[in-house]
């Protein structure tokens, strides 16, 4: 056989064992994949993820994993999605609290929000319901500033804990009400409902999820919701926006990020089923119980809120000269 002929035939069997051989994206989950949740077992974050997780698995065809790996802040599970293979099979569930206000409250984390992460969707968003105790003579937001300037100093506000999306809440409504209140941080709002109920701290922007049963129950009254719109949970609730706090706003985000490196086609194919399965009715209905509210998205635009939301914080954080303990 001529030389060149040999050569020729070479070239086509390569070619078609390459147009056979499937891609990446053809064969992709091929097992398992890891969601690491950076936050504790049964919080608002685990509860969220598990429930989308479970639905995104079934559209997949595979388990979706929830590897809880809680502790600093949410920089521990971070760190090791960060660290992962860029290969899809760990991914990692952010929030407000890892990606918009951590870098800002640590400037020693050991990973880089920007540059070692690849955005792969928004998933949910969730409000905070401003409560106060009923022995407060203020029946609204308006009333509760009203109240705090003529009483300077004397109000407490409870947060979860310092560099919280509970703490830098209160701070931003007093940089904006123009008010006084003493921090009084808790490892947990769990913890801080007692002394609210018995009036040792008046004021406490809680998840709705937790806040609004006590409300219920009428051991605390409720006087707003953080989110520009009112809340579905609570849809006679006004927002702070309405009541006397023009474009106040502070939400929690939960999102998908994967390592730095992810292949677009992996990113696609996730960002997909994600938002797929957050449209689903009974995921819907298992967010909203949480009081979160779906929101997904492309990445791109993942990328661009939590930039502008990092923004808003990281101002905050550094005209309020806020520091972790």
């Amino acid at each position: 056989m001529k030389p060149w002929l040999r050569l020729l035939g070479i070239g086509l069997a390569t070619s078609l064992t390459l147009a056979a051989a499937p891609s990446y994206a053809d064969t992709y989950p091929s097992k398992p994949i890891r969601l690491i949740v950076p936050f504790p077992a049964s919080g608002a974050t685990d509860l969220l993820a598990r429930a989308i997780a479970q639905k995104v698995g079934q559209n997949l065809g595979q388990q979706i994993v929830v590897d809880n790996r809680p502790g600093a802040g949410g920089a521990i599970g971070s760190d090791m999605a960060a660290k992962a293979a860029p290969d899809g099979y760990t991914i990692l569930i952010a929030t407000t609290s890892t990606h918009s206000i951590g870098p800002f409250i640590n400037t020693h984390l050991p990973y880089n929000t920007e540059t070692d992460f690849t955005p792969i969707g928004q998933v949910a968003t969730a409000t905070n319901v401003l409560v106060v105790p009923n022995q407060l003579p203020v029946k609204n937001v308006k009333e509760l500033i009203d109240y705090a300037k003529k009483h300077p100093g004397e109000l407490n506000y409870a947060s979860s804990g310092n560099g919280t999306v509970v703490h830098l809440t209160a701070e931003a409504f007093k940089a904006q009400a123009g008010v006084f209140i003493t921090h009084i941080p808790y490892r947990g709002t769990a913890l801080a409902v007692p002394d609210l109920i018995s009036n040792k701290v008046q004021v406490l922007f809680d998840s709705i999820v937790s806040g609004m049963p006590h409300v219920k129950d009428g051991k605390l009254k409720a006087l707003a919701v953080t989110s520009l719109k009112r809340s579905p949970l609570a849809p006679d609730l006004p927002t702070a926006s309405e009541s006397g706090l023009p474009g106040f706003e502070s939400d929690t985000w939960f999102g998908i990020y994967g390592p730095k490196g992810l292949p677009p086609e992996v990113v696609s194919r996730l960002n997909a089923e994600f938002n797929k399965a957050i449209q689903s009715q009974d995921v819907k209905d298992r967010l909203a119980k949480l009081g979160a509210e779906p929101i997904g998205g492309t990445p791109a635009q993942f990328a661009a809120m939590v930039k502008k939301d990092s923004a808003r914080w990281g101002k905050l954080i550094k005209d309020r000269k806020i520091q972790v303990d």
